[in-house]
């Protein structure tokens, strides 16, 4: 029987997530320790920019931990927590509301019981900051203030804990119209170990039913010095920033629409719709017809310009509109919807699927579509490659079932290798490391089936954590 003690212990047990007992054991710890400090390859997240060009140190551990993270906000908003409560959209939080954030947090903390959160969380607390007693009700307050006073500490500002990290590449998501001068600065520094490269984030200019979408437009013209109040004028003002996002570093574009529709026009078609659309006029049902005919015009420039393309469709977002109203986007008010990708994807497909130079990432918070349709295109089409689990679902268990479901049907080099996809910075070593445990304990049974040899799972793992992620997001061919 577990005791108590062994249940605190296990928290930080060097064989955490891996198989229980026996040889399954010994092989997934041979494996893993093969990887474990590999560095850090993270081609697509969402820490700011700025968080490196300013050395940014946290105020607090409530701004570290709890108000920029909404896998956080949203469990304990779901507690009946507001989100002002948390910090979320509160420009003059004080010490002591941060302070009563993170008792907040230790108050509720069992809500978080079997949550890739507390898992990430405890790692943090025990491997970045060396406490290793049991958070919780009783502990919150005396841990906080620990906390505190080491993020005061040259130790602990975000440079110094991505170099401790063992972060290699990190990229940013950002604004096609972003000047990206601070990601320069960034990788100016010899001190500084990643690369922080910017990705190409144009969602809100390939939407025409926006309001605002002909004064965005109009933007995108001014940042590519060129008229884009055309059809014509829009695309090369696309081309150009595209290629200016390239020029510094970054290696893909990144896109999330309600569904994956790419059904190109004519030519007639496009520019009397565009023109519409610029006007003001167009209709909710041209308006998405147009919207699929710009994203496809995104694989199209790719072909040109080789940056990868990575799409997470089917995300409701902002689905809360008071939440929206008061807090604005990305506060933890999005809930995953159904995905389809064989028919939406044709199209695309069947114009640029068969270009290995092409290179197309399809993430998914709908766990349906990985043996049924994410696995067959990967395993057909040289373009193809199948996120990894990613946003709801970047939890050890839907990692397992993520090798499980696509591994028979696409094999492991049609995968993306791991991406964190976070803006909680203290928790990308934990996520890697997670991964690195959970791809070990996938690949032992493999082993231990005698399906491949020792020999080949060692070079699958390492593969998996160090070869995959740059071959899929042509980081190898830029370090040529």
């Amino acid at each position: 029987m577990v005791g108590q003690t062994d249940i605190a212990e296990s928290v930080l047990s060097p064989d955490r997530l891996l198989p229980a007992e026996g040889l399954p054991l010994r092989v997934a710890r041979e494996l893993y320790e093969s990887v474990e400090d590999l560095p850090i390859v993270s081609p697509h997240g969402h820490i700011p920019v700025e968080w490196f060009a300013q050395d940014k140190h946290f105020a607090n551990p409530t701004d570290l931990f709890i108000t920029p993270d909404h896998y956080v906000t949203r469990i304990l908003h779901g507690q009946g927590v507001a989100l002002s409560e948390l910090g979320v959209g509160q420009s003059d939080f004080t010490d002591q509301q941060a302070r009563n954030a993170f008792l907040m947090l230790g108050k509720h903390w069992s809500a978080f019981a079997g949550t890739p959160m507390r898992y990430w969380f405890e790692d943090s607390l025990a491997r970045v900051f060396g406490i290793k007693k049991k958070f919780g009700p009783e502990t919150a307050g005396a841990i906080y203030d620990e906390l505190d006073e080491m993020l005061k500490t040259p130790e602990f500002s975000t440079r110094a804990l991505a170099n401790r990290f063992n972060m290699d590449f990190v990229s940013t998501t950002d604004d096609p119209v972003s000047d990206l001068k601070l990601h320069d600065k960034v990788n100016a520094d010899p001190g500084f170990k990643p690369f922080v490269a910017p990705a190409f984030r144009p969602d809100k200019y390939l939407e025409p039913s926006r309001a605002d979408w002909p004064q965005l437009v109009d933007a995108l013209g001014r940042s590519a010095d060129i008229d884009a109040s055309t059809y014509e004028g829009f695309t090369e003002a696309m081309r150009r920033r595209r290629r200016y996002f390239k020029d510094h570093g970054a290696v893909l574009s990144d896109h999330s629409h309600a569904d994956l529709n790419c059904e190109r026009l004519s030519d007639g078609e496009v520019h009397l719709l565009f023109g519409e659309a610029y006007a003001g006029r167009i209709g909710a049902k041209d308006a998405a017809r147009l919207r699929a005919h710009l994203f496809n015009d995104q694989a199209r420039l790719a072909q040109e310009d080789g940056l990868v393309m990575t799409v997470h469709p089917a995300i409701a977002r902002n689905y809360d509109a008071t939440a929206f109203a008061n807090y604005g986007a990305d506060v933890g008010g999005d809930i995953p919807a159904r995905a389809e990708y064989v028919e939406a994807l044709r199209p695309l497909l069947n114009a640029y699927g068969n270009n290995p130079d092409f290179h197309f990432v399809a993430f998914t918070d709908d766990e349906t579509v990985y043996s049924r349709e994410l696995a067959p295109l990967a395993g057909f089409y040289p373009s193809f490659f199948i996120g990894a689990p990613w946003w709801f679902i970047d939890a050890p268990d839907s990692i397992s079932r993520y090798f499980h479901d696509v591994v028979p049907y696409a094999g492991f080099t049609k995968l993306s290798g791991f991406i964190d996809d976070t803006r909680a910075i203290c928790s990308i070593p934990s996520r890697h490391d997670m991964n690195r445990r959970v791809t070990a304990s996938f690949v032992a049974s493999l082993v231990c089936d005698r399906r491949i040899s020792m020999e080949e799972g060692l070079e699958i793992v390492h593969n998996q954590i160090a070869v995959q992620p740059k071959h899929v997001f042509k980081l190898d061919a830029a370090e040529q």
